[in-house]
């Protein structure tokens, strides 16, 4: 790899995440002579690495924060949980095989959502088939060969008997030798790529267990890092795990700056994620596919850093019409019927419903309905929880045992009661979940709540669509005599999604879609989205093979592009135009003072009038918050001084900015007194950088005026706020001629900005404020060093009261002189 700038390793393209999307990018630019970079936050599962015993279970969960480092991502949101995975092939560890293409129909166009827009898909069927057509054949798809398998035979049975068609989908299983009939357990020849693995596993054929959604420990599944990865390694792609990106931050020639964490979960625990040094590279191009959820919340985050993002990021999130419901007690003839849940793949068969755009006399959102197997063991688990049942059983067997020693002259042979102890499994043999997916309504929201990702979408646009589900469920259930049962889920009219989709989808302009067809986002140069979050609403069928055909498609297009645009990344934005002040020495420790102020109020990107922003961010519900400590280091300095100066420090949180920015160096000044202005100004300039080390500046003024009315509580809790592009630094003001020229610039400079930040480009606005709560708090935290904190207190209350009454109340007679003395 080459090096630029500052040592910084430069690539052509760094990859965001290894699912379907990040696998295939990988891949097509590896092998189209390109140098590639992946980053995976998981760590690589070679065959039989995959948790099965319940400690290992306990600690097969994703959160760093918590020392956890596992397989499985869960998500719990408004109207919906989510559970992707964690680990080098992405979501392909944990789904279940199936590769359908979407339905021709399904690529709607101007479809109406019920809260305005439409569902818009800018590609059609044609557009992707010769690109499902290279993904298949690198994922080797086949159709569930066996013929003998309980629970495919009743859902096939059942299909047929209510006149809708059933099939059996492509699964990327191996289930035999090439050229060979289907046997279970046989070992597999390496692929002529190698392998990601080496030697750690060997892949045998498919073992029937219904483990797949555990990870298969088998190697039988052809997931993404036995194929895509293993090959795109071979072609020279370097494959990174543990390494989680957080900011993507374009550079001035052309490129990206990436920053990344790397995760080590060998060690004691001591160190916390956000402690974890940053790391940086330079990228000609960044390909994100992190999947829905991850690619989504790092666009957020670094969307001050990424300022073209367009109105439509986080729009059109979509659980893909998941639904689980469970056929219980299965029966034929009065007499329970074995479907066996636990044999065989998770899924094998697929059961497609009528939608209204297949014409004819149907109606509705179409779907598929799946049978959804369950790994074996999950069979005494479902027994051993019929407490009842269980507890009748055990006290029978305890009797038999007790009477046989003592009323049956000791007659010793048990078996047929053990057996009649373990009961006849007839609750898990004739069970069987079926998964349901399809057309729901994309009208969810993706967005930052106090710096976290937050989901706003729930079932109710989608009820006509979940209701006919759930009846076409419950047909097959009374074709196989079975009770059909709601998860408990969705008795809250929650759902459980594992094919989360949208938050930044293609479209055909900037306000329909992040990106343009193709996948790269609109404004931001060779920055593009290949995952789930590129759909611009559901796929219907199992969205997997869906999102490979159109990575496939989008490296197609980058691969025909001209890469010389950014040949040599350019370097960031300059350093800080402004260094520190070397520090004065004083003649004798000096009394200072510090208080915090807590200011909140509603802010918006893309207006320079604080009052527009406010009123724009209050219809957007997006909120800007501060907490600062203000710290006079000598308070006989900061009286005397005419800007009375003090140091910020802090943190900013804006949910519009990605989060929370660390205030990494802070002015402000109390009570300035413009020229030809009447009142004061109090200055506040805060330098932040955002998750892509993005520097930007808050500058804000409150403007303390005597205007008609009774507004000193308006007046001094209320700041004019802009958010600008770069760490603009304060005019100077170090000779008594500066400090002149910077009262007469005030005069017209709502927000205090200073003559500096005339070029700069202003990123947002808006209006923050005091609350009575937070004022009253304020008050609790003033502290004093140096001694004498009282007369320390008192020097600062006499500035701060005899500023107010210069402003309030001397217009209108002289000011008492206990109020302006010792200043």
């Amino acid at each position: 790899m080459a090096h630029g700038a500052a040592g910084h390793e430069v690539v052509d393209a760094l990859v965001v995440g290894s699912g379907f999307g990040a696998s295939v990018a990988a891949y097509r630019l590896a092998t189209g002579g390109r140098s590639v970079v992946v980053m995976e936050r998981g760590r690589a599962y070679a065959p039989g690495d995959f948790a099965r015993t319940p400690a290992q279970m306990g600690r097969s969960f994703w959160d760093p924060s918590e020392q956890l480092y596992g397989l499985f991502d869960a998500w719990t949101f408004r109207g919906l949980e989510g559970l992707v995975s964690s680990g080098l092939g992405g979501g392909s560890l944990i789904y279940a095989n199936v590769l359908l293409r979407k339905d021709e129909r399904w690529f709607v166009h101007e479809s109406p959502l019920p809260g305005g827009g439409y569902e818009h898909w800018p590609l059609s069927r044609a557009d992707l088939d010769p690109h499902y057509d290279e993904v298949e054949r690198m994922l080797h798809p086949t159709p569930y060969p066996y013929q003998d398998t309980p629970k495919t035979l009743a859902v096939e049975r059942a299909a047929v008997e209510l006149g809708m068609p059933a099939m059996r989908p492509p699964l990327a299983v191996t289930f035999g030798l090439p050229g060979q009939q289907p046997t279970p357990g046989r070992d597999l020849p390496p692929a002529a790529y190698g392998s990601v693995h080496a030697e750690r596993g060997a892949r045998r054929t498919c073992t029937l267990c219904g483990e797949c959604d555990l990870g298969c420990n088998s190697g039988a599944k052809n997931s993404l890092d036995h194929t895509y990865l293993s090959a795109a390694a071979h072609a020279g792609a370097d494959l990174r795990t543990l390494h989680e990106v957080r900011g993507v931050r374009p550079l001035d020639g052309g490129g990206y700056r990436v920053t990344y964490l790397v995760h080590d979960p060998t060690s004691d625990g001591a160190t916390a994620t956000r402690d974890l040094p940053e790391r940086h590279l330079l990228a000609r191009r960044v390909v994100l596919g992190a999947g829905s959820f991850g690619t989504t919340f790092l666009l957020l985050r670094n969307r001050a850093s990424l300022p073209a993002l367009g109105p439509a990021l986080g729009t059109r999130f979509s659980g893909n019409g998941d639904l689980l419901t469970l056929l219980l007690n299965c029966t034929r003839d009065g007499r329970p019927l074995a479907v066996d849940g636990g044999t065989g793949p998770v899924i094998t068969t697929a059961v497609r419903t009528p939608d209204a755009l297949d014409g004819g006399q149907a109606t509705g959102r179409g779907a598929y309905i799946e049978d959804a197997g369950f790994p074996g063991f999950m069979g005494w688990l479902v027994e051993t929880a019929q407490l009842r049942s269980v507890a009748r059983r055990a006290a029978a067997f305890a009797w038999q045992v007790v009477r046989k020693r003592t009323f049956a002259h000791g007659r010793s042979n048990i078996s047929a009661d053990l057996a009649a102890l373990l009961g006849d499994g007839h609750l898990s043999s004739g069970s069987l979940p079926l998964l349901g997916m399809g057309r729901d309504i994309p009208d969810g929201r993706m967005s930052l709540h106090d710096g976290r990702l937050a989901v706003d979408w729930t079932t109710a646009t989608s009820q006509e669509y979940f209701a006919d589900l759930r009846a076409r469920m419950a047909a097959i259930g009374a074709q196989l005599g079975a009770d059909m049962e709601d998860n408990p889920l969705w008795w809250v009219k929650r759902v459980v999604t594992v094919h989360p989709l949208g938050g930044a989808p293609v479209g055909r302009h900037v306000g329909e879609g992040v990106c343009d067809e193709h996948g790269e986002v609109r404004g931001h140069r060779g920055l593009h989205v290949v995952d789930g979050a590129a759909m611009p609403g559901p796929v219907g069928a199992n969205p997997a093979l869906t999102i490979a055909a159109m990575a496939d498609r989008a490296c197609t297009r980058m691969l025909a592009q001209d890469w010389s645009w950014a040949r040599t990344p350019g370097r960031a934005a300059p350093a800080d135009a402004a260094a520190a002040r070397p520090a004065q020495t004083p003649a004798r420790p000096p009394r200072s003072v510090a208080f915090t102020e807590r200011m909140t109020g509603a802010f918006a990107l893309g207006e320079t009038d604080p009052h527009r922003g406010a009123a724009l961010g209050r219809s957007r519900r997006t909120r800007l918050t501060f907490v600062l400590t203000i710290t006079a280091d000598d308070v006989e300095a900061f009286v005397d001084d005419p800007l009375h100066r003090a140091e910020a420090t802090g943190h900013v949180d804006c949910d519009a900015l990605g989060g929370r920015l660390e205030v990494s160096r802070g002015w402000f000044s109390l009570f300035v007194h413009p020229h030809g202005v009447p009142g004061r100004r109090m200055l506040y300039r805060l330098w932040l950088r955002d998750a892509a080390g993005s520097p930007l500046t808050l500058v804000g003024a409150k403007h303390v005026e005597d205007d008609p009315g009774l507004d000193v509580w308006a007046d001094t809790t209320t700041l004019l706020v802009r958010v600008l592009v770069g760490h603009v630094p304060p005019p100077p003001d170090d000779t008594p001629e500066e400090v002149e020229t910077v009262l007469a610039a005030l005069a017209d400079d709502a927000v205090g900005a200073g003559p500096h930040a005339a070029g700069a480009e202003v990123l947002g606005a808006g209006v923050i404020v005091i609350r009575p709560q937070d004022l009253a708090r304020q008050l609790t935290t003033f502290r004093t060093t140096g001694g004498r904190g009282g007369h320390t207190l008192a020097a600062f209350g006499r500035l701060f009261l005899g500023e107010l009454w210069d402003v309030y109340v001397a217009p209108r007679g002289p000011r008492p002189v206990s109020v302006g003395a010792a200043r």
